[in-house]
This record gives structure tokens, C-alpha cells and sequence, in this order.
């Protein structure tokens, strides 16, 4: 597993975040999950191969959602942060080997299980292929007994405003990040929402921009309670930078001065001499320092 799932499953693994996460993507903001009705489960599940072999699959983030007491489903989350064209397989996987886990584990009713994909990407829409069959090459006889398996992916960065407000929690500022992020590569986060997951929300955003100044954040992290407060430490982090280029460029600006003045000292050095010699000669030094082209401002 990549840091970037790991960052994400610190954040998600929290039950607010994750009640929040299926609260809003499936059922369009209403509160059918609490936070409390949420029970962890394996996410790892495992399986013999044909080589005899015993492999292990890992999910991101997977929940028990109870009610009264009463289990009604499974529910996974998977984070991708770019398009993996096998994604649905992965999908297919990871739900089949939690119902084999229920089968061995020789339940009554089997529950349900239900996994979302969140896309993070911004350059582009999702463009893989959402279903197994689609990832195939299936002679058209055989079409009809061949059962698709289709994954749920919602692209996260071209939530509507609208759909942002569903959230209540902190995924709601990375929700916010990432649509701000699409429109805008350049994008400082400014969101006055009080941040309640400090450190996993700042590790998420170093990770998935590859900006190592949330990483200093997150390393100074007293005194952040918003995007708010982030957004002026990238402001000064940005201003400390440009006053080391500044010195740098001096610096770098007074040596090339420095070298172009020397090249200029040894060109009048080497007239001077022949200005000399043409006295030497006889011809005045008028004469001398015409064919020596010296300057008339120049002392010899």
C-alpha cells in the first residue's frame, strides 16, 4: 500500500469522517449513519491461489454499520489518487473475500457489502472502465452467462458546491480542497472551517500535492485550527522564500557584475600597453590613444 492510501485511511478510519463520507455520497447529505452504529472490521482477508499459496488482500477502510444492535451491512472505502484500469477486479476482490470471510465464518444471514471509490484526481475525469465485462474480451455467445460486476466511483474534485455541503466533518475541507484545486493549480487553501482531524487532514494534503510545506506544517502544527491559519503560513512560508531568492539573486547578479568588470579591466589593461608602446614608437599620444581606441576618460 502507497503512503498516499495510507494517509487517506488515517483520516477516513475515523468514524465521523467515514459516516460523513457515505452520508453524503449515497444518501445526498441525510444522516442515515452515525458515527456510533460504526464497528471496524478486518480489512485484510485471505485466500489460497491455484499455487498453493496463501495470499493476503488489504482493503483501505472497511466498517461494520450496525443498528440497535443489528448488523445491516459491510461498507468499504478505496482512495485513488490516479486511474488504475484493473480497479474494478480489485473491487470484485475485495467484496467476494468478504463474503467468503462471512461463509467461513458460518453466519445466518450474510450481510450485504458496499464500496465506494474515491477518485482524487484533478487532471481528468475518471476514464477507466467501472465494470468487469468492460475489461474483456467476451465472445458474444457466452455474453448472457458471463455476470458483470460494476464498481461505484465518485470524483471528488468535481463535486458541485451543493453536494460539498453535504459533509459536516473534516472531509468536507478536502472536498473543498480538491474542487478549488481543479479549477485552480495555484490554489491556497483558505477554508474557515474549524479542522478537527489536524494532523491527518495535513498529512493528506502534503501527500496527495506533493507539497513538502504542509509537511512543515504539520511538523509546527501549534496554532492551526482552519485552512485559514494554513493558508497564512504558506503566505509566509512564500515571503521567507522570496527573500532568500531575493539574496540569492543579489548575490548571484554581483558576481556576474564582478566577472563582467574583470573582463572589462583586462580589455583597457591590454589597450593601456599598446597606447604605451605606440609611444615608445614616436607618435603622440593623441595618436597613440586614437589607434589604441582608449577611451579620453581613461587615466594611463
Amino acid at each position: 500500500m502507497g503512503q498516499t492510501d495510507i494517509t487517506e485511511k488515517i483520516l477516513e478510519d475515523y468514524n465521523d469522517v467515514f459516516a460523513d463520507i457515505i452520508n453524503g455520497l449515497i444518501f445526498n447529505g441525510e444522516q442515515r449513519i452515525l458515527p456510533e452504529s460504526l464497528e471496524n472490521t478486518q480489512v485484510h482477508s485471505q485466500y489460497k491461489a491455484e499455487d498453493g499459496k496463501v495470499h493476503e488482500l488489504e482493503r483501505d477502510v472497511a466498517k461494520y454499520w450496525k443498528d440497535k444492535k443489528v448488523e445491516l451491512a459491510i461498507c468499504g472505502i478505496e482512495n485513488q489518487s490516479s486511474v488504475e484500469k484493473n480497479m474494478p477486479f480489485r473491487i470484485i476482490g475485495y467484496d467476494g473475500a468478504s463474503y467468503r470471510s462471512q461463509l467461513l465464518e458460518k453466519r445466518k444471514e450474510i450481510l450485504p457489502v458496499m464500496t465506494i471509490v474515491l477518485y482524487f484526481g484533478t487532471n481528468r475525469h475518471w476514464y477507466g472502465k467501472k465494470n468487469i465485462k468492460g475489461l474483456m474480451k467476451i465472445p458474444e455467445e457466452l455474453n448472457d452467462y458471463i455476470n458483470d460486476y460494476e464498481m461505484k466511483v465518485f470524483e471528488i474534485a468535481w463535486l458541485t458546491e451543493a453536494e460539498i455541503d453535504r459533509f459536516h466533518s473534516d472531509f468536507k475541507i478536502v472536498a473543498n480542497f480538491f474542487v478549488q484545486k481543479r479549477k485552480n493549480k495555484n490554489y491556497i487553501p483558505d477554508d474557515p472551517t474549524e479542522i478537527r482531524h489536524v494532523d491527518e487532514v495535513l498529512k493528506l494534503l502534503q501527500v496527495m500535492t506533493g507539497d513538502e510545506r504542509y509537511q512543515m506544517i504539520f511538523n509546527r502544527k501549534k496554532g492551526v485550527h482552519s485552512m485559514c491559519d494554513v493558508a497564512e503560513r504558506l503566505e509566509k512560508m512564500g515571503i521567507e522564500k522570496g527573500l532568500k531568492q531575493g539574496i540569492g539573486e543579489g548575490i548571484k547578479q554581483g558576481i556576474e557584475q564582478g566577472i563582467e568588470l574583470g573582463k572589462t579591466a583586462g580589455i583597457h589593461a591590454e589597450k593601456v600597453r599598446v597606447y604605451k608602446r605606440l609611444i615608445k614608437k614616436g607618435f603622440s599620444e593623441k595618436e597613440a590613444r586614437e589607434i589604441a581606441e582608449l577611451p579620453e576618460t581613461l587615466n594611463v
